[in-house]
């Protein structure tokens, strides 16, 4: 699918303390078993995963079932504080439509970007559903994520 970038400074801290009190760019404290640990953690299935990274871009490769699976892993390892790109290499046996990545604004809510990307704010639990493991709750999420937008089917 390519390169996707994320904002850097937004996400999900996994690598502790460390890294938000050194002085240090927080992207020095990627890790890459971290990434993966983050992967498994949220029961994403994909073999042979790898990740590699380099200057805030992370490369993951493996074999995934479907697009996406592939969109989620992407977007787990994007919204990551301290990862600014993704290099998706990722292998899909059955892909299917793409779906478009959103980046949550200052005052977004699911039913707001529901509105603006279906037309109808009560489609949310598409959204909210497609973005699953890694939300937890419709009314969770921040500005600087970047979500899926699936195609309605």
């Amino acid at each position: 699918m390519g390169l996707f970038s994320f904002l850097k400074s937004a996400g999900k801290s996994i690598f502790g303390s460390k890294a938000k009190e050194a002085p240090a760019p927080v992207e020095s404290f990627l890790d890459e078993a971290k990434l993966k640990q983050e992967i498994a953690n949220l029961g994403l299935p994909v073999s042979h995963l790898a990740v590699a990274i380099e200057e805030g871009t992370v490369t993951v490769y493996g074999d995934v079932d479907s697009t996406t699976v592939a969109e989620k892993i992407i977007l787990a390892v994007g919204n990551v504080e301290g990862v600014e790109c993704v290099d998706d290499r990722l292998n899909i046996d059955n892909p299917e439509p793409e779906a478009v990545f959103y980046t949550v604004q200052s005052g977004d809510t699911l039913s707001k970007i529901s509105k603006a990307q279906y037309g109808d704010p009560m489609k949310y639990n598409a959204i909210f559903e497609a973005n699953r493991p890694m939300l937890t709750h419709p009314d969770k999420i921040y500005p600087g994520q970047v979500l899926r937008i699936p195609p309605l089917g």
